[in-house]
């Protein structure tokens, strides 16, 4: 079943096309990686899902349907959720808070906030950092800002998480533990679209590849087709 699908979607900034007619799909289950050299369009393309842009030309489907026109909080609600390519936290909170601000978010109606406070500390163990949760978030480095963005989207129950470039900068143990986390997240039946440069984790961790180039979709396909594919070598991943 297609959780998302988008059709014909563009996007254009006074002349620049940064999107430019693209058809694209996730199925229910997958983890789909969305690639591309700097300036391909691959954010523009997360914010129009998310409606963080408005969707002018083109239809977005969320679970058949047509999500284009709504707005952020309305998307999020509807089980559909986003991490940022620059961390957007709240800095000065501590990073159970920050959680626990998404779970209050997310929970059913009839919860109690001690229940969402739990659900966030759960949250917190299930990223890795339970030892941290009384640290303001500012105070935590990069790769765990990162994690604490991706609990407090998770705590708001989202059906399909969209990530994006969560590995960007992380070692080769902190790429390995990111990579488990993406795994992890779809073991809890949440379907992941992601953006990354970084090939080892794609091709890790993806079942299905989509390329982007100057805002038009180039190529399609698993993995080992991406990494086979003339046009992709040649625009993206190099010899």
């Amino acid at each position: 079943m297609r959780i998302l699908e988008g059709e014909g979607v563009s996007k254009h900034f006074g002349g620049l096309t940064a999107v430019s007619n693209v058809d694209f799909h996730v199925d229910e289950g997958e983890i789909v990686g969305l690639i591309g050299p700097n300036g391909a369009g691959k954010t523009t393309l997360f914010n129009l899902v998310s409606a963080a842009l408005t969707t002018r030309q083109g239809v977005i489907r969320y679970k058949g349907e047509k999500i284009t026109g709504l707005k952020p909080h309305q998307i999020c609600r509807m089980g559909l959720a986003r991490t940022f390519q620059s961390v957007k936290i709240f800095g000065n909170m501590p990073a159970l808070t920050n959680v626990y601000i998404g779970s209050l978010f997310g929970t059913p109606a009839g919860m109690s906030s001690a229940d969402a406070a739990r659900e966030a500390e759960e949250l917190l163990e299930f990223v890795g950092l339970s030892a941290s949760k009384a640290t303001a978030a500012r105070d935590l480095t990069l790769v765990n800002q990162k994690r604490v963005e991706v609990a407090r989207a998770l705590a708001t129950r989202p059906e399909l998480l969209l990530l994006d470039e969560l590995m960007a900068g992380l070692n080769l143990t902190e790429l390995a533990q990111a990579m488990e986390l993406v795994t992890r997240i779809r073991d809890k039946g949440i379907t992941v679209f992601m953006i990354e440069h970084v090939m080892k984790a794609i091709m890790g961790v993806c079942d299905r590849i989509m390329v982007l180039h100057h805002g038009e979709k180039i190529a399609e396909g698993t993995p080992q087709e991406i990494a086979n594919n003339r046009t992709v070598v040649e625009v993206y991943l190099g010899e």
